[in-house]
């Protein structure tokens, strides 16, 4: 039966659709030896795929994974410098890639899975999944700052923040740490918006997404997903 190329790249493990509609865009893809091209549709079962000259096999078993990324570690699956990816702390075989990517100073929960329809759920922005993060910021806040945490901070290219969930944890000395409650995810986003409203960020843990929680995991550990976990996130099986 014939499937949109994005869709069935997904469900081999390539990644999420967007990802695999990148790699159509790129040129990475092949179909009966031309050029996929996006929206394009094609039959697993008889047509030849090809991505970046390796044939496309058929639905990997899906794996899901949690995995504490610790700070200086890359979340990617092909490093561009000395540093370690995601990727080299979790030795199981076959296609893995990152689901909420963290940038390299930050810390905390990412998930490992081959199901790229996961990974659409989990990060378009449609769907709205919660992330959760600890956040250590330089300064005691006030009421202002919190504020505008809560209600959207206009960042330097206009974009303004959905409204976010924020409470005090703790404070110690002239520094506090937060609990923040984000539906989005742009990238440094936390950073920016604490840069932006005078709280500058020198710690930021992600602790949850959705229904999946760091628990106790230690920086570099990683676990399966739970039947329960799984069941919340929707996947079947």
């Amino acid at each position: 039966m014939e499937e949109r190329l994005q869709k069935i790249l997904a469900r081999a493990g390539y990644g999420s659709r967007r990802a695999c509609e990148t790699m159509i865009r790129e040129g990475r893809v092949t179909v009966n030896g031309r050029l996929a091209a996006l929206g394009q549709k094609a039959d697993p079962a008889r047509d030849e795929i090809r991505v970046d000259g390796r044939l496309v096999r058929g639905e990997e078993k899906k794996v899901y994974i949690a995995l504490y990324k610790p700070r200086n570690v890359i979340s990617s699956t092909v490093g561009q410098d000395r540093r370690r990816t995601v990727r080299d702390l979790v030795p199981v075989p076959g296609r893995l890639y990152p689901v909420g990517r963290l940038d390299a100073d930050s810390e905390g929960l990412i998930l490992m899975t081959n199901d790229g329809d996961l990974a659409n759920r989990l990060t378009h922005p449609r769907y709205q999944h919660e992330k959760e993060y600890r956040v250590l910021v330089a300064r005691r806040p006030d009421s202002r700052q919190i504020y505008a945490w809560e209600h959207g901070v206009v960042l330097e290219d206009g974009y303004r923040t959905r409204p976010a969930r924020v409470r005090v944890e703790t404070v110690r000395g002239g520094q506090a740490w937060l609990r923040v409650t984000l539906k989005e995810g742009r990238k440094r986003q936390i950073r920016e918006m604490g840069r932006l409203t005078g709280l500058p960020v020198l710690r930021l843990v992600r602790v949850r997404m959705g229904p999946v929680r760091l628990g106790d995991l230690k920086p570099g550990e990683w676990r399966h997903l739970t039947s329960g976990e799984l069941r919340e996130l929707g996947v079947r099986g």
